[in-house]
């Protein structure tokens, strides 16, 4: 039961990345940026959760997500506005903010959020209210995950069931049809989708900081933003597929973390197998496209 936890805990922050970067691609938005705003939704949430002396749990489960939201978009809203306004490449501009962010999480727990001790590159413990109790006790696995699993239920019905995301699909698939058809505001979209995806991406911060780690880290993530771009390919953008990837993806990484415990393994190897993973996937997509117009 404790594996599969783990499984699962790891999983969560890759489900959640996962369906941002599904929502932005799904938009024609090459959102490479979920790494940056991961880490500013754990800024905030650590912020939160050091700094607003909390004391509800309902409270704090309420204004943590919400504030954490806040500051992934805040943190989407640069690459996106540079684009909207100027055209500028947000390949380019998302992954310069996610060093960034990384540099201006290891400033923060340095100074302005280092523990009171001034002894380790860390926050203080987030308020006890703020924490999210284990599912299983003993281990990390929180109400986080089958949440995010019905947030994946919610943003396919989205894309699939509402005006807005035939839009925001429509965008995706092709910008000029759908501005030219009149219906559709492309620039609003575009905006709109990666606003909405850095929010997306910061809950996965916020839910690390509350549900794992209880405080800030210099290196919090090991790469949760940019797996989840694999985990979101893996599906296919699926949102419901996303899920099962993330659970693939999690356990990978789980039993990496295990085998470096115990027998000394370079948990730089799950990311190799990851690598082969992709790749294999691509050269099944292409073969299977040459097949399908031969």
């Amino acid at each position: 039961m404790s594996d599969l936890a783990a499984a699962l805990a790891r999983a969560t922050p890759l489900l959640i990345a996962g369906l941002a970067v599904a929502l932005a691609f799904r938009a024609g938005i090459w959102n490479i940026g979920a790494e940056g705003q991961l880490l500013a939704g754990a800024v905030a949430a650590a912020w939160v959760g050091t700094r607003w002396h909390l004391h509800s749990p309902l409270f704090a489960l309420a204004v943590i997500p919400l504030v954490a939201a806040l500051a992934g978009a805040a943190w989407a809203a640069v690459p996106a506005l540079l684009r909207a306004r100027f055209g500028v490449l947000e390949v380019i501009t998302t992954i310069m903010l996610n060093f960034i962010a990384e540099h201006l999480v290891g400033f923060l727990v340095h100074g302005p959020l280092q523990e009171a001790a001034r002894t380790y590159p860390q926050s203080d413990p987030i308020a006890t209210a703020a924490r999210l109790a284990p599912l299983i006790p003993g281990t990390r696995f929180t109400v986080v995950f089958p949440a995010a699993v019905g947030l994946a239920v919610l943003l396919w019905i989205f894309l699939t069931r509402t005006s807005a995301g035939f839009a925001l699909r429509a965008t995706g698939a092709s910008p000029l049809a759908a501005r030219v058809s009149g219906r559709i505001r492309v620039t609003r979209v575009t905006v709109l989708a990666f606003l909405a995806s850095g929010a997306l991406a910061a809950l996965a911060g916020a839910a690390e900081v509350c549900g794992v780690t209880f405080a800030l880290y210099e290196r919090l993530s090991p790469g949760y933003g940019y797996t989840a771009i694999a985990v979101a390919l893996l599906a296919r953008l699926h949102p419901l597929w996303i899920a099962l990837s993330a659970l693939f993806f999690g356990t990978l990484e789980a039993g990496a973390a295990a085998l470096q415990r115990s027998a000394g393994i370079p948990s730089v190897t799950v990311y190799a197998v990851e690598a082969l993973i992709i790749l294999g996937l691509i050269v099944f997509d292409r073969a299977a496209r040459r097949a399908a117009t031969a």
